[in-house]
């Protein structure tokens, strides 16, 4: 069983930047690809971005390529998204999650109901 906890959200103006995190516990994520999805009010949840097992290769929305970065740091069990340039449509609340293939990497890291785990969720608000 795996235990994801996000931090890092809050209030910010547009322009402004964040920085998520995404803590694993139970076991270890190292062999898992990582994505960052959100939730607006009244909005399906939508993916944001994803890396495979090892951060080699990185996927993201058209929404956020260019302003949003995810890493990972497999030996502190943490995945991270950098967030720049943020605009009030970003406000959402953000979850990260763990892949259910280990060792994989393909377009199934962007799809929501190819993951295994999902932390609670932190909340993003982006002011004009």
């Amino acid at each position: 069983q795996v235990q994801l906890v996000e931090s890092g959200g809050g209030l910010v103006q547009a322009g402004g930047s964040l920085r998520l995190s995404c803590a694993a516990s139970g076991r270890t994520v190292s062999g898992y690809g990582m994505g960052w999805f959100r939730q607006a009010p009244g909005k399906e949840r939508e993916f944001v971005a994803a890396c495979n097992w090892s951060g080699s290769r990185t996927y993201y929305a058209d929404s956020v390529k260019g302003r949003f970065t995810i890493s990972r740091d497999n030996a502190k069990n943490t995945v991270y998204l950098q967030m720049n340039s943020l605009k009030p449509e970003d406000t959402a609340v953000y979850y990260c999650a763990a892949h259910s293939r280990p060792y994989y990497s393909g377009n199934y890291l962007m799809d929501t109901t190819d993951y295994a785990y999902w932390g609670q969720g932190t909340q993003v608000t982006v002011s004009s």
